[in-house]
């Protein structure tokens, strides 16, 4: 692949002002336009050379015969990692980001639903938070009877958060029951997580140290089981998929977004866009056909882990658009909300 050491100054001018182009409307340059930009100093002859020479590298294509040119992948890539100059968010841009992540009354997953929310209005694009698994302590627990054959679970986080868990426990469970298995499990909370709450009860009802019969037992699985299946999974958080429809000007583009909605919506993909940050540092960029979870879609991925207190990866958060999306307004945006979610999370 061709590095940015190899162009001399009047390729990566040529280049550049190709792709700044190419980012503001999407639509190719000629050689007489590029010279204008040059304030005339280069000749149209002489810019078609350069861009012939560019185009050889794989850094540029023509659409159309005699068109103007557009940046390839490769040469997105080659401006990105070398000619790229990153802006700086505005002080009203870094307040609507700390106002929007504020955690005030909110849950952590409402407040990065509404982090995606921001960061796809800021960019256009679609905003996206793979939010880190619940390990907040629990303060309570209490099944409620709702008719027979089912229940309600309701788990009150240390911080104050409410979830309820619908169950199915088995036919003829007297209330008492239900209570046992209330008072059985607020015990074993002792400020532990969900997970570690999980581990301890069913060793305890493995060894059969658990003094509880047979039917508030069951309750009791059911309840866990149930949290096991939902209540501490990471989820991800996409908001302002509509967006990406803006671009599309053919069917066979329409299908590709369709393709990327639909890979939005699998448990594997989400888990592989944690890999792609695990052990990153800062902001990791993903242009067309270099990120696989969203190829076919012809997207790039601009995307940060952030940290707990414990420097340890949690989640993700980042932005999808078009390759010609604004490299250098969406990365330092990206850069300063996961910094942000990573105070915000503790």
């Amino acid at each position: 692949m061709t590095s940015i050491a190899e162009l001399n100054e009047r390729s990566r001018e040529v280049l550049r002002l190709i792709v700044d182009a190419y980012v503001q409307t999407g639509e190719p340059v000629g050689s007489r336009t590029l010279s204008r930009l040059m304030n005339d100093s280069v000749s149209p002859a002489t810019v078609r050379n350069v861009m012939a020479d560019l185009e050889d590298l794989g850094l540029l294509y023509s659409p159309h015969t005699s068109a103007g040119r557009l940046p390839t992948e490769q040469g997105l890539r080659l401006f990105v990692s070398g000619l790229l100059e990153v802006g700086r968010l505005s002080d009203d841009e870094r307040i609507e980001v700390e106002t929007k992540c504020r955690s005030a009354g909110r849950s952590v997953e409402q407040v990065l639903g509404e982090a995606s929310l921001m960061l796809s209005g800021l960019s256009h694009g679609a905003g996206l938070v793979l939010a880190p698994k619940s390990e907040s302590a629990l303060r309570h627990i209490e099944f409620v009877s709702l008719g027979p054959g089912r229940a309600l679970v309701v788990m009150v986080s240390a911080d104050g958060v409410v979830e309820n868990r619908l169950i199915e426990v088995p036919h003829g469970v007297p209330p008492s029951a239900l209570n046992q298995a209330s008072n059985y499990l607020s015990a074993h909370l002792n400020g532990r997580t969900l997970d570690e709450t999980r581990v301890t009860v069913l060793a305890d009802l493995d060894s059969k140290k658990a003094q509880l019969d047979e039917l508030t037992s069951r309750v009791v699985q059911a309840g866990l089981a149930t949290w096991s299946e939902t209540g501490s999974d990471a989820a991800l958080i996409v908001r302002g998929q509509s967006n990406l429809l803006n671009d599309v000007h053919a069917v066979g583009d329409l299908e590709r977004i369709r393709t990327l909605f639909d890979a939005l919506e699998t448990r594997e993909h989400m888990l592989r866009l944690l890999d792609l940050v695990q052990g990153a540092d800062g902001v990791q960029i993903y242009i067309g056909s270099e990120n696989q979870l969203f190829s076919a879609a012809g997207c790039s991925l601009i995307v940060a882990p952030y940290q707990n207190s414990r420097e340890q990866i949690v989640g993700a958060i980042g932005v999808i658009g078009p390759t010609r999306i604004n490299y250098a307004r969406i990365i330092p945006l990206v850069d300063y909300t996961a910094k942000v979610i990573g105070r915000m999370i503790g």
